[in-house]
């Protein structure tokens, strides 16, 4: 009888988190569900209109056994039969109207905290990626939302049908009779404590199962990610070894927690089973002595089903409200982080940019105590290259960082054109500024639409056009469907030089007055490398330059070159003169002259 809502006892209890500020986080929820105020309204309506149909069901019932039933009244019977059938067809009906609002205001109100979250992660500076893995900022956006989704679909219509139940239920008990009313809420301290008992048991348990299904995914994430180098090493039985390790742990600790939490359904339908025991004895007793009809036994045994099922629900909904509060949190944790700020008052892109480049005194460490960066002195004057060359960890890139603003100095002062760039908008400096990456980045998508990345208001012929000045023109053409070639995620059907040109021709339709080159040319041939290079030198032209430089033999034209260490210029100078002082550059430079005449000399005895 009645029209249960979401899961029934049987499913046991959900996951019990703790969370740290409910009543705030709840607070922030409930500025998204004002927002559709149609679908929350109709959900509350809806809920009321349905408990309150179910309530009268077992009412209609005892008076139709006591009226027309147990005395063979024929007169009426009908009539009330199909009132009956009406209030359960009612009553569905409002059901599925209720559930499709629920649904409606669940998803119209993750969509909203998504929308922001992934805003949110597009305005966050690059420092507060350092620390955190792409599967945990993945998981915020995906599980911990779809947790909140699902909860506001379930819960809370069945958190205002469940109070609404046992309160009605009461009622319409008290109403009909006050001694099987008291015999009825026998068994609640009994169902009441058991409950308390076990989800106290399974809340360690499911919190261990979180973490290790954390574990899992990232591994499987990382795994994936990493796939070409586990094979290139032989791995994979030891990656299979790994997973099978992680996923025995997740095993064990499921089993225990989801044993714990399954068997709430079996004690509560023992429980009401023991209720309907109860109210069959003592109804027949009273009955018995006239105390009260069948009828109101009959109706008693409905009430005392729509009694027991809030019971058990309310303490599944509350661990299933407790997940989806942290889940809730977590996001909110993401939303509360300070977004890139200091957007200045000079913007660059309101006046031409010459390229006149200067670090005065620059101190920076990503970890205090920790200098990467100590009194750094650089100018670049307009149109001029400058190369930064030294050992891993001097800070090269650190210094193309600190120029584009994803990081903010700590000392000293960094100027373009003589103007702090502290004044010019974040968003409006990086537009003047061209970075080509050692790791070529392309999106899912066409090859037009990857190198219109740099300008987004670019016409086809000025694609087309950026992209011959890149050399990248010749094997755009002969991939399949051309310009409109669909990239694979990352760019898995082209090779690295040829998403590195795409990279340069971005870069080239973009038009930047500073350009940055980032080891641009380490990851490919020979051969690849002199096209890369001769498409550079078409791009640096007329643009001030930096390049950070692995292969010596790429930067022997720039004007300058620096050789960091330990996050100082320990040389400065054109390569000529670098190689007459005979310091750390010449000897890098000999060295690395001496591999590649190793490693050609090899190659000709093999041949």
């Amino acid at each position: 009888m009645g029209f249960r809502q979401g899961p029934g006892p049987h499913q046991g209890a959900a996951p019990k988190v703790r969370t740290k500020d409910a009543k705030g986080t709840l607070r922030r929820i409930g500025r998204y569900l004002r927002l559709q105020r149609g679908a929350l309204w109709t959900v509350v309506v809806c809920t009321v209109l349905t408990s309150g149909l179910q309530l009268l069901g077992p009412y209609i019932m005892g008076t139709l056994i006591d009226d027309y039933i147990v005395p063979h009244r024929g007169d009426g019977f009908a009539r009330t039969g199909l009132l009956l059938l009406g209030v359960y067809a009612l009553g569905a009906a409002f059901t599925w109207v209720q559930q499709y609002a629920a649904s409606s205001l669940s998803q119209h109100t993750v969509r909203d905290m998504r929308k922001d979250l992934f805003g949110h992660y597009q305005r966050l500076p690059v420092r507060f990626f350092d620390d955190k893995t792409h599967g945990e900022l993945m998981s915020r956006a995906t599980n911990d939302i779809s947790n909140v989704s699902n909860t506001l679909n379930q819960t809370v219509v069945q958190l205002i049908a469940s109070v609404l139940m046992l309160a009605g239920s009461v009622v319409m008990m008290l109403t009909l009779s006050g001694w099987m009313t008291l015999v009825t809420m026998v068994t609640v301290p009994l169902v009441a404590f058991m409950t308390k008992r076990i989800t106290s048991y399974t809340r360690r348990y499911f919190s261990e199962q979180q973490r290790h299904l954390g574990d899992v995914n990232g591994f499987v994430q990382e795994s994936i990610s990493g796939l070409k180098v586990v094979k290139a090493f032989g791995r994979e039985e030891r990656s299979l070894a790994q997973f099978r390790e992680m996923n025995e742990r997740l095993r064990a600790v499921g089993v225990k927690a989801q044993s714990l939490s399954g068997s709430m359904g079996p004690l509560m339908n023992a429980m009401r089973n023991l209720s309907f025991v109860v109210i069959a004895a003592f109804g027949g007793i009273f009955a018995y002595h006239g105390l009260i009809t069948v009828g109101i036994i009959v109706s008693f045994l409905g009430y005392a089903n729509l009694f027991s099922q809030p019971l058990n629900q309310l303490a599944n909904q509350y661990n299933l409200f407790q997940s989806a509060i942290a889940g809730a949190e977590r996001v909110f944790e993401v939303l509360d982080e300070e977004p890139e700020t200091g957007e200045g008052s000079a913007e660059p892109a309101d006046r031409p940019i010459r390229g006149e480049v200067a670090f005065d005194g620059v101190h920076f460490a990503y970890k205090p105590g920790v200098p990467v960066l100590k009194d750094l002195n650089l100018r670049a004057s307009p149109g001029q290259t400058i190369a930064l060359v030294g050992p891993t960890g001097a800070g090269k890139t650190t210094i193309i960082n600190l120029l584009t603003r994803f990081y903010d100095i700590q000392a000293g002062r960094i100027a373009i054109d003589g103007e702090d760039i502290g004044r010019f908008g974040k968003q409006a400096l990086r537009r003047r500024i061209g970075l080509v990456l050692q790791d070529a980045y392309v999106f899912s998508g066409t090859v037009r639409d990857n190198i219109r990345y740099g300008r987004l208001d670019a016409t086809d012929r000025e694609v087309e056009a950026a992209a011959r000045l890149a050399n990248a023109d010749a094997f755009i053409r002969k991939l399949p469907h051309g310009y409109e070639t669909r990239l694979s995620a990352e760019g898995g059907n082209l090779s690295q030089g040829q998403r590195q040109l795409l990279t340069i021709a971005r870069a080239v339709l973009a038009d930047p007055a500073i350009l940055i080159l980032d080891e641009a040319t380490s990851s490919v041939d020979t051969r690849t490398e002199l096209q890369i290079q001769e498409a550079m030198k078409t791009l640096m032209q007329g643009r001030t330059s930096f390049v950070i430089a692995h292969r010596l033999s790429t930067i022997r034209e720039a004007d300058d070159i620096l050789f960091i260490r330990g996050g100082e210029v320990a040389e400065r100078g054109t390569h000529d003169e670098l190689l007459r002082r005979g310091g750390h550059y010449a000897e890098l430079y000999r060295s690395q002259f001496a591999q590649e005449a190793e490693a050609s000399g090899g190659r000709g005895e093999a041949t």
